[in-house]
Parts: C-alpha cells; sequence; structure tokens
C-alpha cells in the first residue's frame, strides 16, 4: 500500500505572504487543521512549510502578536517533513510518529505538491478496516447457513 493511495488529494494552500487572519478563514472554510505554505512555480506548488491550527494557537494567539504584523510564513514550520506518493503506507506511518507528526504533505518524484496524508485519514482507514472485518463473522455464518440448507 502506498500513500498515494490513501492520502487526500484536496490540500488547502497559501503562500508564504498569506495574512495570518486569511489563514484562520482559511482553515475555517474549508474545515481543516492546517495550511501547507508552497512556493508557486511555473511546474506547480512546491510544499516549503505547513502552519497548523495549534501553531495559531501557541505561536499566535498565547504570544499576544499583532495579527495584523504576521503572515503564514513567520509561523510556518520550516522543517517540512515530506512523503512521496510512492512511499509504503505504514513505514511513512512510523515515519510520522516517529516525529510526532499528525500530518505530512505528499509530493511527487519533482517534489510537487500531491496531496496530504493525516492521522485523522489513516484512523478513517482503519475504523473501515475493523468494522470489515468485525462483519466477517456473521456473514461467513449466514453464507454457511444458505449452503447448508
Amino acid at each position: 500500500m502506498s500513500v498515494g493511495d490513501y492520502c487526500s488529494r484536496e490540500v488547502v494552500i497559501c503562500d508564504r505572504d498569506t495574512a495570518i487572519r486569511e489563514v484562520a478563514r482559511l482553515m475555517r472554510s474549508h474545515h481543516v487543521g492546517d495550511l501547507v505554505v508552497v512556493h508557486r512555480d511555473g511546474d506547480g506548488n512546491r510544499p516549503i512549510g505547513i502552519v497548523t491550527d495549534r501553531d495559531l494557537v501557541i505561536e499566535v494567539l498565547a504570544q499576544d502578536v499583532d495579527l495584523d504584523a504576521i503572515a503564514a510564513g513567520d509561523v510556518m514550520s520550516f522543517d517540512l517533513a515530506l512523503a512521496r506518493a510512492g512511499d509504503d503506507l505504514w513505514e511513512t506511518l512510523m515515519r510520522m510518529r516517529s516525529l510526532g507528526l499528525r500530518r505530512m504533505p505528499v509530493v511527487d518524484e519533482e517534489g510537487l505538491l500531491e496531496g496530504i496524508l493525516t492521522a485523522d485519514d489513516v484512523l478513517e482507514l482503519l475504523a473501515e478496516g475493523m468494522s470489515d472485518l468485525a462483519r466477517l463473522p456473521r456473514r461467513e455464518i449466514r453464507q454457511e447457513s444458505m449452503r447448508r440448507r
């Protein structure tokens, strides 16, 4: 299973000059907890950082920073960990865990943004799998009953 098979392709982006109020508005309107900060070039969007809802609280609100004086580039995480679309899903999850990350942008071979893998997406995937697994015994009994009639 590869990261590209399970990442979300709908990524909300901004550039480093996006005002922090706009960052918060974009998170709210798109119902997301992060924005990937990108450098836009002719080929696509190259991720250069990420701003999370936690960054807004800890770096901006808790520090009593003037909201009109800062932009995404002032609070984004610069040490951005990336996954490639072809990377193994489980190895990427282990990497996310070891780095303490809930979100990881996914890039193609040229380093252009393709999606984002989030802990929430993976939890949903696992929950669906567990639900299917939990229904297996009942289905097995039903099929056995039909064969033995």
